[in-house]
């Protein structure tokens, strides 16, 4: 790895928590791999055993790793790892995660986000609704080949969450939403894609406000799978 000293900020154990972290997603350091002694890390990093060590206390909170007596600090299996942490997800979506990892996301946006606009249908305030109209008209006038396009998009999809007056819900969509914001960048890679999504955007936000549960649902449902369909497309066009 590449020794990134000159751009350390001046919190040094969250910059080599992040730097360990990103290792750790990324696939450097394996699950179940004892990584480098102490004195290996600091040396690389140029970092105090101390910045070290608060380091080590922020991938333990997040399940990353684990200390063993005697042996040292292994990377746990995933299974253990916080992935609803946003920080975490940050760290996969700069390390160009693998296709799984996108899967495993739209399983469960499959499992909440349509239930969202189910309760978004009934419970949304006007003020709200003028949220989703907003974000959309966004999208409609986002200029091809810019981040408002799928900027624009994201924001669609949080003011539905947002819609549902639901705390659970909208902080389940703030924890993932650096992930989400990778997977909208790629469902717009192709201006083509993102144009014909419109109509399903459009269709939710059509049948939010008429108050219409079941229809909301349903759409929400057509534009995940589109849109799944379309992100493996763009990440095989890699």
């Amino acid at each position: 790895m590449a020794n990134q000293a000159n751009n350390r900020p001046q919190n040094i154990h969250n910059w080599v928590a992040s730097e360990l972290g990103s290792r750790i997603v990324g696939g450097f350091y394996a699950p179940g791999e004892y990584i480098p002694n102490e004195n290996a890390i600091c040396e690389e990093l140029e970092v105090s055993r101390t910045s070290l060590r608060e380091a080590f206390k922020v991938l333990t909170a997040k399940g990353l790793i684990e200390s063993r007596p005697k042996l040292g600090t292994r990377i746990r299996e995933r299974r253990h790892w916080n992935m609803f942490d946003p920080v975490i997800l940050n760290w996969f979506s700069q390390s160009k995660p693998s296709p799984e990892f996108y899967t495993s996301l739209y399983e469960i946006r499959e499992v909440f986000e349509p239930a969202a606009a189910e309760l978004a249908a009934k419970k949304r305030t006007p003020e709200q609704l003028e949220v989703i109209a907003a974000a959309y008209a966004k999208m409609e006038a986002a200029e091809l080949g810019t981040d408002e396009v799928y900027t624009s998009d994201i924001d669609f999809h949080m003011a539905i969450l947002d819609a549902t007056n639901n705390e659970f819900m909208v902080s389940l969509g703030v924890s993932i939403q650096s992930a989400l914001l990778e997977i909208f960048r790629l469902s717009s890679t192709i201006q083509d894609d993102f144009i014909q999504s419109l109509p399903g955007h459009k269709a939710i936000y059509t049948a939010i406000a008429a108050g219409d549960s079941e229809g909301a649902k349903a759409e929400m449902n057509k534009l995940l799978s589109t849109s799944q369909d379309t992100v493996h497309k763009n990440i095989e066009r890699k």
